[in-house]
């Protein structure tokens, strides 16, 4: 018995598992979505995947594992996306403006996955609500650890440590935002019009020493 991020499988081959585990996130990921965590069975989404169920479960241990993978596959989307945002930008707060802006659009794109993570997580056992939680504020931390390099280089004015944390949490709560509020904001803001509005809102929050 090995463990893959926490899970027990009776698989050994790591390559093989991470495999199937993105088989089995991709099938179960909108069965979670269409019918909802609890109504989704194990079989639908061994048959979803193009496993049987006795395979399934030579890679997860239960379904609750398989929401732990639902849940840690968006955080990696949303961070993969934007860590790709700070390498393409430019230095200065241009940065922090594209870091935002890719976060809300990956935000955007995985609407569903987002609302999905907030419905379902107290679903988790402990130790998964553990992780998921701690995925949360790893992403926080990068935007803190970009408003805290650029007041280092004189892009924003000085922040003390909690500003900075709060300010952190507010792009990360405004971006799920989008998620929660679409159902009144798509009717009267583009998502461009969204992003850019929020930007001006947090650019001014952090700008609030000059």
């Amino acid at each position: 018995m090995t463990r893959i991020k926490g899970i027990s499988t009776q698989v050994k081959n790591q390559d093989l598992v991470q495999q199937r585990h993105r088989q089995i996130v991709d099938a179960a990921v909108q069965l979670f979505i269409k019918h909802g965590f609890h109504k989704t069975t194990t079989r639908q989404i061994a048959k979803a995947a193009g496993v049987s169920i006795g395979s399934l479960y030579e890679y997860i241990s239960s379904k609750e594992d398989i929401l732990f993978l639902v849940c840690d596959a968006i955080h990696a989307e949303v961070e993969r996306g934007v860590s790709k945002a700070m390498e393409r930008a430019e230095e200065g707060s241009y940065s922090l403006t594209e870091a935002i802006r890719e976060y809300f659009l990956v935000c955007h794109r995985m609407s569903d996955h987002i609302l999905l993570l907030y419905q379902e997580t107290q679903s988790l056992p402990l130790q998964w609500r553990k992780k998921v939680l701690e995925n949360e504020v790893r992403i926080t931390g990068i935007f803190m650890e970009m408003l805290e390099r650029l007041i280092s280089s004189g892009d924003l004015p000085h922040l003390d440590e909690r500003s900075i944390e709060l300010v952190a949490h507010n792009i990360s709560v405004l971006g799920h935002m989008w998620t929660f509020r679409r159902w009144f904001l798509a009717r009267h803001y583009s998502i461009e019009d969204y992003i850019n509005l929020q930007i001006q809102f947090i650019l001014g929050i952090s700008s609030k020493g000059r």
